[in-house]
């Protein structure tokens, strides 16, 4: 009953995530009318990090009993420190990748192919030796139908660009990520290390952009709203979440669950910009949220 109800619980975190990531792609397309996509990654990587900053004093403080040898908490700070720049670096490249993907494609596409993790991260799994159950892969299926229904418009068709192409990129990237919360997420301090990522993920966007974006104070102060979004909300926020989300789970129930932001991105264009739903966007939504409920049945059964 316990494991369920963390499951339960986990699922929920998830899907916050999901939801926060989902708006945030109007934050990212607007903030690239005032800057460029390394300047924007790196202002908002270190937002988050900083956002976080009290948030591990006020838990340290909770923590200053802890009874680890000296040798223990070395061992814990160096696995720390190690998750961090590695789920830092994986993130800077997917985000980057990412951000000017978007720039020669669809929105829809981008958010189709992005949300292709949700098939690659069991893949990569199966060579880690994560086994998934025959409900689980027919969910990622599903769902796989669903992304294709919700971004892809029919006359569209799927050919695939230099844009796409970057996309993919960051979705294979993405898959690493998510298998490296995986890994860490169990071992150290969440908070700690989501820190850790922004920081290294601030560092290293902040290097091209010095080097070819030129940015200034005054058009990055342009675009505040959509900076400090995707800075305290998409970072510091939605990826913490991700990482306490993810301690426990199957990473592909976890994959499944946050590829729901491409669902919640046209959701949030319906009931904030008005923007209609067709029928076929809406059968879409409906295979997708059928395929988070499907993932969630063999881990129930079980425990």
């Amino acid at each position: 009953m316990k494991k369920e109800q963390v499951n339960i619980k986990n699922s929920l975190l998830l899907l916050l995530t999901a939801t926060i990531w989902g708006v945030a792609f109007v934050a990212q397309s607007v903030s690239m009318d005032y800057i460029g996509g390394f300047t924007f990654n790196a202002v908002r990587n270190i937002i988050g990090a900083i956002t976080l900053l009290p948030v591990i004093l006020i838990f340290s403080k909770k923590d200053s009993h802890d009874h680890q040898s000296e040798e223990e908490k070395k061992a814990s700070r160096k696995t720390l420190i190690t998750g961090g720049i590695c789920c830092g670096i994986l993130l800077c490249l997917a985000s980057n990748f990412q951000q000017f993907g978007i720039k020669y494609t669809t929105v829809g596409k981008a958010g189709f192919i992005t949300a292709c993790y949700i098939i690659i991260v069991p893949i990569i799994g199966l060579f880690l030796k994560k086994k998934c159950s025959p409900f689980i892969w027919i969910a990622v299926l599903l769902s796989l139908g669903g992304l294709y229904l919700l971004c892809i418009s029919p006359d569209e068709g799927f050919s695939i660009g230099k844009g796409d192409t970057l996309v993919l990129i960051c979705a294979v990237i993405f898959s690493f990520h998510i298998l490296t919360v995986d890994h860490f997420s169990p071992l150290v301090d969440g908070v700690k290390m989501s820190c850790i990522q922004f920081l290294t993920c601030g560092i290293l966007s902040g290097i091209p952009a010095l080097l070819f974006e030129n940015p200034n104070l005054a058009s990055i102060l342009q675009a505040w709203m959509p900076i400090l979004y995707a800075g305290v909300l998409s970072c510091g926020v939605a990826y913490t979440l991700q990482i306490v989300g993810q301690k426990g789970m199957n990473p592909t129930v976890a994959s499944l669950i946050m590829s729901l932001e491409s669902c919640i991105s046209v959701i949030a264009g319906w009931l904030l910009l008005s923007q209609n739903l067709s029928s076929r966007e809406i059968f879409g939504c409906v295979l997708m949220f059928g395929a988070i409920i499907l993932a969630q049945l063999p881990q129930k059964a079980s425990s």
